[in-house]
């Protein structure tokens, strides 16, 4: 007898609360009139300019060569590299070296990628292993990049602790308490954008 239906049950078994909790498709509000009154209207793509505007504004005195920005927050380099050609962007910050990175590390770096680390991601590159946040150019909001920069230094700072990006937690996975703060501070320094 194969193992993997027991398995499936056995993983799903923590998220089936959070599922019965989300609301299925169908009830969902369709009609414009019952969704929140305050919506507001999608942004205009995203462009460099607009990055370069949100970027400044989060460290003036960042650098940029038109296509990758240096910045400074909570005293974390961060590098914002982009491709306008293929629609991409990734903001990174090196976390630590790779040659003394044992198991129970890497487990709990892919625990974290799972459930609280969220539009940020641990990775690992050239003997090193980043914070990162790798997005779509165009469809990417202020808001998203403001919140995905926090979460790549909550990720960074929290590396051997907590795991966590900040914003919040999935739920059904091993990680425990969050980091909430920097997000929050980012995203009021970018209202005025």
């Amino acid at each position: 007898m194969s193992r993997l239906p027991l398995v499936v049950a056995l993983c799903a078994t923590p998220f089936l609360a959070f599922a019965q909790e989300t609301p299925a498709p169908e009830e969902l509000p369709n009609d414009p009139s019952q969704t929140a009154p305050d919506a507001a209207a999608p942004e205009s793509p995203m462009t460099l300019e607009r990055l370069d505007e949100i970027v400044r504004t989060l460290d003036p005195e960042a650098q940029s060569n038109g296509g990758m920005w240096q910045l400074t927050i909570n005293d974390l380099q961060i590098l914002i590299i982009t491709d306008p050609v293929n629609d991409r962007m990734r903001a990174l910050t090196p976390v630590r070296g790779t040659d003394d990175l044992n198991v129970t590390e890497l487990t709990r770096m892919m625990q974290a990628n799972f459930d609280t680390a969220l539009d940020a991601r641990y990775a690992i590159a050239r003997d090193t292993v980043w914070a990162t946040f790798i997005h779509p150019l165009s469809p990417l909001e202020k808001d998203q990049l403001i919140s995905g920069l926090g979460q790549v230094v909550n990720l960074a700072q929290s590396y051997g602790t907590l795991y966590s990006g900040g914003a919040m937690s999935f739920g059904g996975g091993d990680s425990g308490e969050l980091q909430r703060a920097l997000i929050d501070e980012l995203l009021k320094k970018g209202e005025e954008i």
